[in-house]
């Protein structure tokens, strides 16, 4: 027993020199996770900062050239039309659309080829620049879906750079944190992550989005101040006009809404001639899309161009935009989704939202305008992106109304039921089909 003491203690010491390096290699991967996702949540809130400076620097030219030239987007809004479509389908065929979908089936299989090429750096960067294009020309676009995949992008890049494995967490915080970052809005970001992006969503997973929205928030709070996106909205509303409004709001709105994503997926999937004649003309759908939204911004006086923010805030701090103001933005924001260009629908969403909560107040003249137009907000957006967490959390976060948080989180649900009757298909989730089909072969025959 003796003789083989010397044996025995030589055996414990390796055993306990191994156990003592993979512990230390187990810890210096947690730190390099964290760095990783701090570092990605400070540049992708950079990146989120900077795509919204020069968004609104061009809404801004955009309106100074059409105050000189009335009637020219009636060539220049197709004529960027057709530009951007074929430079997508050219150059960046994975920048086309919102951005969240390829975020969606890219987190499926964070480690594919397929994945990668969904949120590479180039394909975000070029997403970027052809949707400032868009604002150029007046196309009903958001940033909110671009900033999304960018901000992905950038996540998983910093990771690859680190040498950190890239999981479903890494590109699911990456999202979150680049709504975060383009709402102002830190708690929405979070609650994105779980209704949207988030196939199974785990413990693990949770930290790591909140951490990145977290740095993400801070990055945006420090630079542009803790400001409120669609201006501050302080009315409330009784018991009685609750009672009454939400009902309403909740079944026109999500019904609008969910007509708006069946739209959106039937011109997709429908094999209908005149319409799959449409998709097989790529360009002279852009052109005939471009036109539409000439058109439509020439006959509201302006009301329909660009993202919509500036129409929203004018509504939400009770200024009266015209009682066309939400159909014609409807329209102008369907026909820049289908015609395939580059470009968010978070934000025409929210201001087609706002232009029906507008019709409402016709109706409901006796309760605060403000208070009106958000429940139409939060009814159209719902109906739409079938997010009722987010969608309650952005609009009270973005206009400070936190007395109609009861309201708000009634109209959502109502809204998503009505939105559900109209098209049982999530919007995002259907237009991922096509990625889910690069990533996930099988996907296409289970979906």
């Amino acid at each position: 027993m003796n003789r083989n003491a010397p044996h025995l203690i030589r055996l414990a010491s390796i055993v306990w020199r191994r156990r003592g390096s993979r512990q230390a290699g187990e810890h210096l991967g947690r730190l390099r996770r964290r760095l990783a996702t701090g570092l990605g949540a400070v540049l992708l809130g950079l990146a989120a900062l900077a795509f919204a400076g020069i968004s609104d620097r061009a809404q801004a030219e955009f309106a100074r050239f059409v105050a000189q030239w009335p009637y020219a987007p009636l060539l220049l809004t197709p004529a960027v039309f057709v530009t951007v479509v074929w430079l997508t389908r050219r150059i960046a065929p994975f920048a086309r659309g919102s951005g969240i979908p390829q975020v969606i089936a890219a987190s499926r299989a964070p480690q594919s080829q397929a994945a990668a090429a969904l949120v590479s750096l180039p394909t975000a960067a070029v997403k970027l620049l052809l949707t400032v294009v868009m604002l150029l020309g007046g196309a009903s676009v958001g940033r909110e879906g671009p900033t999304v995949q960018v901000s992905a992008a950038i996540m998983v890049k910093v990771h690859h750079y680190l040498r950190v494995p890239i999981t479903a967490g890494v590109l699911i915080a990456g999202g979150a944190a680049g709504v975060a970052a383009a709402f102002n809005t830190p708690l929405a970001g979070v609650a994105f992550a779980i209704e949207e992006l988030a196939a199974a969503y785990e413990q693990r997973v949770a930290v790591l989005v909140m951490g990145a929205v977290m740095i993400a928030g801070l990055t945006s709070l420090g630079i542009a101040g803790d400001y409120v996106y669609f201006g501050a909205m302080r009315s409330t509303l009784g018991v009685s006009a609750v009672l009454t409004l939400t009902p309403v709001a909740g079944v026109i709105g999500g019904a609008a809404g969910g007509l708006f994503a069946r739209l959106v997926l039937g011109f997709a999937g429908t094999q209908w001639r005149p319409v799959a004649v449409a998709r097989s003309r790529p360009l002279l759908l852009a052109l005939g899309c471009g036109l539409v939204v000439a058109v439509l911004g020439i006959a509201t006086g302006g009301g329909t161009w660009g993202t919509g923010y500036g129409a929203t805030r004018a509504l939400v701090e009770g200024s009266g935009q015209s009682q066309w103001f939400g159909p014609a933005k409807f329209l102008a924001a369907l026909a820049t989704t289908l015609s395939g260009a580059p470009g968010g629908i978070f934000a025409p969403s929210l201001a087609v939202g706002a232009g029906l909560g507008n019709l409402l107040t016709g109706v409901f003249s006796s309760q605060p305008a403000g208070a009106v137009v958000l429940l139409g907000m939060i009814a159209y957006f719902v109906g739409v992106v079938r997010a009722p967490l987010t969608a309650v959390i952005i609009v009270m976060e973005a206009t400070a109304a936190r007395g109609m948080i009861l309201p708000l989180f009634a109209t959502a649900l109502i809204a998503d039921a009505a939105s559900t009757l109209v098209c049982r298909e999530r919007l995002y989730h259907g237009l991922a089909k096509p990625f889910l089909a690069l990533v996930e072969p099988k996907a296409s025959h289970h979906p």
